[in-house]
């Protein structure tokens, strides 16, 4: 992959985040969606690369959202061939409720370096590049925790672990308040929480849980770019679950997902942009004829992270506004 391409993946995110913080609060998650997707397809097609949607918002048949399978970017000869995953709007429901950590994110990896998880639950848990290799999805809560305390130089009760706030998590919950750690229970975006790990700043030290097997993967992407770790494990629902499994290669539904399972090669991106205000990235700030973004992007091969203020003139960016 190019250099370049970081920068321009940030612009595609920033269109995103522009277009959706529109719907800040207004109770519309879907129309928050909506025009998230379409500022970023828009974006897309001026971003010079060959990319194919392997982790989107749904088939085909369910346009205008970017579906699996669905091409994007300029194409051309010598663009680079990527394996694309999109989430134009991670927090749907943050959006329309006006509360944190909103995102629109994108990763992406040379052709056929990202698995092509499907709409399923994971398990997952994740660390910052202090606790890496120090955690294990099979290791109890406790051994966990106390693992990342001690790679942190943290007493157990200073660590601070992340958990969607969903009644399946009851157990876990009570597993780490009897361990002595602390817990932030949020009510979506464990693509954020999890890329938090990585930040001291953001006081987020592991993430544990289930959530949406495609999120899964566009963490990984981020974590494997700041040196973090990550592990999952699909967890299907039903036959139609399973049989999808059977079909990705995967015939053993314990089988633990390491990071290079998820996102395989030599080079990856992840870019997002915030939307609402978060521990890491600041929303979207509109200032009568402006609008102010805040954006971090990561490449896997040259380990930089950027973050990025940017202000944009709305009246020259048509497709970045809800109008």
């Amino acid at each position: 992959m190019e250099r370049s391409l970081t920068l321009e993946l940030v612009r595609v995110t920033e269109a995103a985040a522009i277009s959706s913080a529109r719907w800040l609060g207004r109770g519309k998650k879907h129309e928050a969606d909506d025009a998230a997707t379409k500022a970023m397809r828009a974006v897309f097609d001026t971003v010079p690369m060959n990319g194919v949607v392997v982790i989107g918002e749904g088939e085909m048949d369910e346009a205008p959202m970017l579906y699996i399978g669905e091409r994007l970017g300029m194409g051309g000869p010598g663009a680079p061939e990527v394996d694309v995953a999109v989430d134009p709007l991670e927090g749907t429901n943050i959006v329309a409720n006006g509360t944190w950590n909103a995102l629109s994110v994108i990763a992406v990896a040379d052709r056929g370096n990202l698995l092509h998880a499907p709409d399923m639950y994971m398990e997952k848990i994740a660390v910052g590049p202090k606790a890496r290799g120090r955690v294990h999805i099979d290791a109890t809560v406790e051994e966990n925790i106390r693992a990342v305390a001690d790679a942190l130089d943290k007493d157990v009760e200073d660590v601070v672990a992340v958990v969607l706030d969903r009644p399946r998590h009851a157990a876990l919950i009570e597993d780490i308040r009897r361990a002595g750690a602390r817990i932030k229970l949020i009510p979506d975006g464990d693509v954020s929480a999890a890329i938090h790990t990585a930040f001291p700043q953001s006081g987020i030290d592991i993430l544990f849980g289930i959530g949406g097997a495609p999120e899964g993967v566009i963490a990984a992407v981020a974590l494997k770019c700041l040196g973090g770790d990550f592990m999952g494990r699909l967890k299907p629902q039903n036959d139609a679950e399973r049989a999808r499994l059977k079909a990705m290669g995967i015939s053993d539904p314990n089988r633990v997902l390491v990071l290079d399972d998820l996102v395989q090669g030599e080079d990856a991106i992840f870019a997002a942009t915030g939307v609402t205000d978060g521990e890491l990235l600041r929303g979207v700030r509109f200032t009568g004829a402006s609008a102010r973004t805040h954006s971090v992007v990561m490449r896997y091969k040259s380990g930089t992270v950027r973050f990025i203020d940017a202000e944009h003139r709305l009246e020259r960016k048509p497709n970045y506004v809800v109008r």
